[in-house]
């Protein structure tokens, strides 16, 4: 875990992409990295850390985690009450060499299925900073879409950058549909 956070810090974008820098992070004791480990790992109730490995050696090469924020508490990322259940997806990040494949819709597949599996969950969103086209892009084509909503970035006193929100709303089941296959009545 803390090789691959680390990793992530380094990344060119990561200033982009990450509320917490290499430095901090490097500096942290290993019960830090196993307490982290452990909140999100399977079994978990308020969070799941989803993690590609590389077949054959088992390096780890990406990773997503996803929080569960209940309705009417306070939002961690600055955006006041939580209005319904939601999951929020952070902390997504794949290895250069790995980008361009089926990694990270994997990971977001995961995650996405998981979040699909708690019943008070309405929605699924992220923030994206509007600098990191690449990973809106993605975003997009995984099916979240943007809302309007945004919110300063840590550096927008500096730069008046902004992280917009993207959503996926749980699908609704069509009502009256029959399974295929079963005939009506006449």
């Amino acid at each position: 875990m803390r090789e691959l956070r680390l990793d992530a810090l380094r990344d060119p974008i990561a200033h982009l992409a990450f509320m917490e820098t290499y430095e901090t992070a490097v500096a942290q004791p290993d019960s830090f990295w196993r307490e982290r480990t452990a909140g999100s790992a399977d079994g978990a109730a308020a969070a799941r850390q989803y993690v590609a490995e590389e077949a054959g050696t088992g390096r780890w090469v990406g990773s997503v985690t996803v929080l569960l924020q209940e309705a009417g508490g306070e939002d961690a990322f600055g955006d006041g009450a939580v209005a319904r259940s939601q999951a929020h997806i952070v902390g997504v990040f794949v290895r250069p060499e790995f980008r361009g494949g089926r990694v990270a819709a994997a990971l977001f597949d995961a995650a996405v299925a998981w979040a699909w599996s708690i019943e008070r969950v309405e929605r699924v969103r992220l923030h994206v900073d509007e600098r990191n086209t690449r990973a809106e892009s993605f975003y997009r084509k995984a099916g979240f879409l943007p809302t309007g909503v945004t919110l300063p970035t840590p550096d927008a006193d500096a730069t008046g950058a902004r992280e917009r929100e993207y959503v996926m709303v749980r699908p609704v089941p069509e009502v009256g549909r029959r399974p295929a296959g079963q005939r009506g009545s006449s």
